[in-house]
């Protein structure tokens, strides 16, 4: 085993001299290409060019001498430490850190950064990553090949962002360019690059006290009604929008679609949880309210005119649903699209049935609650308003049993 392992960190200046003292002492030294061609690498030291990592943590850990692992910016922030203080190599770290690359990034755009969110976007982590920048004001994104400006920029298409790239921060080839997101894939980017995606501006504390985005605006899950603007659809009591969200419970990554958005009231809901959200109205009035109850709040939202189900298919993918207008079939079309939760409102006991047979179709697991909401004077005790509706939902079935079904809405809705 290797006697000690020293992870350092390199931001493109000269090495300390505990990184210098290290690095000159090492058997093995392992990093990108650009990392083995330092003058400081020892020249009768073995050498290991990083691509798997875990590979590369086996080698070193079967290695008898003194390791060493160059790696950029802060090897300890969405870095090479995690996967090397894996439990399986049994490997004891030491860690001589740098300028992290995102912490160049925003100071060569000379912004401050407490108050961005940080995302590591790769193939298979792109489309999370998207809707990061989408949900976001400020968005820092580490890029990989596959995952990079052009690709973030052509996800991004109706939720257009302010790029910042910073092409091989640290070298003599850094590049710091500011383009639009729809014109990203106009150019070729060098690796390795950091992308600060930037959107429109929204409230912030004037003296953050917590890294990323603070929570602010009033308290609870879900808002009064004389928070937004009517006139209210059925589905909009308070009540039940707490129902429909607690049941999807959107996330920071998430992409929501609200169809029949209405007043903008569960989409700036789900955005105040961290999600990012398309609101989806035929009736642009609603449209316009959704827009500037996102506004007011302080919430990206992106607003989609047009009728379901023909407008959604040229819309990204959704990880969670909500309905409130179209019925059976723009649930069907919506299911067609896997994401992993529907909610749906629904009227009668005849159309839950309906629309829970196309789920359940389609792979779901249904439920469906009959809920009844009042609102109610509390000095005189009187009834202020009523909402009544079917409340069907479906998580997605990731494997189903030969034959199994989904249970319909008949089995538990009174």
């Amino acid at each position: 085993m290797a006697d000690r392992v020293t992870v350092i960190g390199w931001d493109g200046s000269p090495l300390t001299a505990a990184g210098r003292s290290a690095l000159g002492a090492a058997t093995l030294v392992a990093g990108a290409p650009h990392h083995l061609a330092l003058p400081e690498v020892p020249s009768g030291a073995e050498r290991i060019r990083l691509g798997s990592l875990p590979l590369a943590a086996r080698r070193i850990a079967a290695h008898r001498g003194t390791a060493v692992v160059l790696a950029d910016g802060d090897p300890g922030f969405f870095g090479v430490v995690r996967s090397l203080r894996a439990p399986e190599f049994g490997l004891e770290v030491e860690v001589v850190p740098a300028v992290s690359s995102v912490a160049a990034a925003f100071a060569r755009a000379g912004m401050p950064w407490d108050d961005a969110q940080v995302v590591v976007a790769q193939p298979r982590t792109l489309r999370r990553a998207v809707n990061v920048c989408r949900a976001h004001t400020k968005v820092a994104v580490l890029t990989a090949p596959g995952a990079g400006p052009a690709e973030l920029g052509l996800l991004l298409e109706g939720a257009p962002r302010t790029f910042v790239v910073c092409e091989e921060l640290g070298t003599d080839r850094e590049q710091v360019s500011v383009v639009t997101s729809d014109r990203a894939a106009d150019h070729i980017w060098r690796d390795p690059n950091v992308v600060i995606a930037i959107g429109a501006p929204s409230h912030t504390e004037s003296a953050p006290w917590i890294a990323g985005r603070a929570p602010s605006g009033p308290r609870g899950w879900v808002l009064p009604a004389d928070s937004y603007e009517g006139p209210f659809g059925e589905a909009e009591a308070e009540s039940l929008r707490a129902a429909q969200l607690s049941r999807l419970g959107p996330r920071v990554g998430d992409l929501v679609w609200d169809i029949g958005c209405g007043s903008g009231a569960f989409a700036v809901e789900a955005a105040r949880a961290g999600a990012a959200v398309i609101g989806v109205d035929r009736d642009p009035d609603a449209c316009a309210r959704t827009e500037r109850a996102g506004r007011r709040s302080g919430v990206q939202l992106q607003v989609v005119h047009g009728t379901a189900p023909h407008v959604l298919e040229t819309l990204p993918e959704p990880d969670v649903v909500r309905i409130t207008a179209g019925g059976a079939d723009v649930v069907a079309a919506t299911a067609d699209r896997r994401p992993e939760r529907i909610v749906a409102h629904v009227p009668t006991r005849d159309a839950a049935e309906l629309a829970g047979r196309r789920l359940a179709e389609r792979g779901y697991q249904v439920d469906c609650s009959l809920l009844q909401s009042v609102a109610l004077d509390a000095e005189r005790w009187t009834e202020n308003g009523r909402s009544v509706g079917f409340l069907l939902c479906g998580e997605l079935l990731r494997t189903r049993p030969p034959g199994a079904s989904g249970r319909t809405p008949s089995s538990s809705a009174p």
